[in-house]
C-alpha cells in the first residue's frame, strides 16, 4: 500500500514498525472517519484473527505495538500513530 510522505515521516518519528503497518492493513478492524478517511486499529476480534494466523505468542510478544492504529485515504496510508484512548465503534 502506498505511504504519503507524512506517513513516512510519522512512522519513523514514533517507531511504528513496518510489519505492523502490514498487519493493520490486512486484519485491522476498520472504521469512517472525517473526510471520506478511514481509521484502522486492532480491536478484539483482529487481535484475534491475527493469533490464529501468526500465532498466540507473536501477538502476546508484540502486544505494546499493537495499539497503533493508521489512517487512509484513496488507498493510500494518510498518516500513523500510536492509541492512548479507545477508538469509539459499534
Amino acid at each position: 500500500m502506498n505511504m504519503t510522505k507524512h506517513a513516512q515521516i510519522r512512522q519513523q518519528q514514533r517507531a511504528i514498525q513496518p510489519l505492523i503497518i502490514e498487519w493493520l492493513c490486512k486484519y485491522g478492524c476498520r472504521l469512517q472517519g472525517m473526510n471520506g478517511t478511514t481509521v484502522c486499529f486492532f480491536d478484539r476480534e483482529s487481535r484475534r484473527n491475527l493469533a490464529s494466523e501468526v500465532g498466540h505468542v507473536v501477538v502476546r510478544r508484540l502486544s505494546d505495538m499493537m495499539d497503533t492504529y493508521l489512517v487512509l485515504s484513496d488507498n493510500s496510508i494518510v498518516t500513523v500513530g500510536h492509541r492512548y484512548k479507545p477508538l469509539k465503534h459499534k
